[in-house]
């Protein structure tokens, strides 16, 4: 890109788009910045959705951020459904057309949803979590299709709030993302508050009387009150289509983030090349370090290093917090640091066969600076 953009354009108001938008005005952007969101709602915290959010007793308020400082024009309730990069035009699903010296690609993910004609809940943007915390109010039998970290928040806050829960689940709930050491911990804790788990080999969410219900590999059906569904999500790069911003169906960005000329990505919508190869990391920590990265190369080129990031993950699930630095899923068994594993409060160590590490602390208070530093000991 020839010269210093003036015209910005952000699509996403995730935390992505709105940490590209602070990162451009810290750097010295004084331009003309635009940011299309596709929801109504102010950049709001999505970890909170399936932590304190979805409590009957918790805060109401804990998804909210502070308001922006960034003085972008916010374009709310509008998609982007098309990119022209030989125009250095964006069309809008109102059929308006932005143009742009400088794009950060900010979209973002969407969850799962069976194609099916009945109500299914999923937790992805506010009003997913509004509609949840409503139907969980009456107290209704719940079932939960997903042992991944979000259906796992979800069975943990609907049997806070006093449902009967089932959760299906085609492996050890959480085994695929933390390893089978920790996901034993949380099945215990899971098991021993109530949560019936049912592992199969398939399943998938099907009409029944009306109603939606799951039904497993072995034909058999299991109804409730509710169904939630937390099968994973599709990244939202359909508007991208014949932009030549594409790598077969991802969006794959450099270590700066930087898909074309122009035009940067960050958080969940893209897969940046790094170390380990080309990865999507749809994590809040790595959002917020992507969008840095990349608003900063935007400006800057070469001159910004390519990112180093070290995975942070955190869940919070039927009374059990954990927090992990470095690469998961966990394989064996781990080294203690400090308390005792047996009795669900401990810091952990995993050292891997490159010899990194990973650090991991369960209902231990440490600050992450100090969580960061156990995976650089020797």
């Amino acid at each position: 890109m020839s010269g210093a953009p003036r015209r910005v354009v952000v699509v996403g108001n995730g935390i992505a788009g709105l940490t590209a938008c602070d990162t451009l005005r810290a750097e010295g952007f004084d331009g003309e910045l635009t940011v299309v969101g596709a929801e109504v709602h102010a950049p709001y915290s999505r970890p909170a959705l399936s932590k304190a959010l979805l409590k009957l007793d918790g805060d109401l308020g804990a998804h909210e951020l502070p308001p922006s400082s960034h003085d972008a024009i916010e374009l709310r309730g509008v998609s982007a459904t098309g990119l022209d990069v030989d125009a250095r035009r964006i069309a809008l699903s109102d059929g308006q057309d932005l143009a742009y010296d400088g794009l950060v690609i900010a979209s973002g993910a969407r969850a799962r949803r069976p194609e099916v004609d009945v109500p299914v809940l999923t937790l992805r943007e506010l009003d997913d979590a509004i509609a949840l915390r409503g139907a969980l109010a009456g107290r209704p039998e719940v079932v939960v299709l997903g042992g991944g970290v979000l259906g796992m928040e979800i069975a943990s806050g609907a049997l806070a709030a006093g449902c009967r829960v089932t959760l299906v689940a085609t492996s050890a709930p959480m085994s695929r993302q933390l390893g089978g050491f920790l996901a034993t911990m949380l099945a215990r804790a899971a098991t021993e508050r109530g949560l019936r788990v049912v592992t199969t080999p398939s399943a998938e969410i099907v009409e029944r009387g009306g109603r939606a219900a799951v039904s497993l590999a072995d034909g058999t059906v299991i109804e409730a009150d509710v169904v939630a569904g937390a099968t994973g999500d599709h990244a939202n790069i359909e508007w991208l289509a014949g932009s030549r911003v594409l790598t077969g169906d991802a969006l794959v960005a450099d270590g700066r983030g930087r898909v074309a000329d122009g035009v940067v990505a960050a958080g969940d919508v893209a897969s940046w090349r790094g170390s380990r190869g080309v990865r999507r990391t749809p994590l809040w920590t790595s959002a917020i370090e992507q969008a840095r990265t990349a608003a900063a190369a935007l400006l800057r080129g070469d001159e910004v290093p390519e990112l180093d990031f070290q995975s942070y993950f955190w869940t919070e699930q039927f009374d059990l917090a954990v927090k992990a630095v470095g690469d998961l899923p966990l394989i064996d068994d781990p080294e203690t640091v400090e308390g005792d594993a047996a009795s669900d409060s401990a810091l952990l160590r995993w050292t891997h066969p490159d010899g990194s590490h990973t650090a991991v602390a369960v209902n231990w208070r440490i600050p992450i600076p100090k969580l960061r530093r156990l995976t650089l000991a020797g």
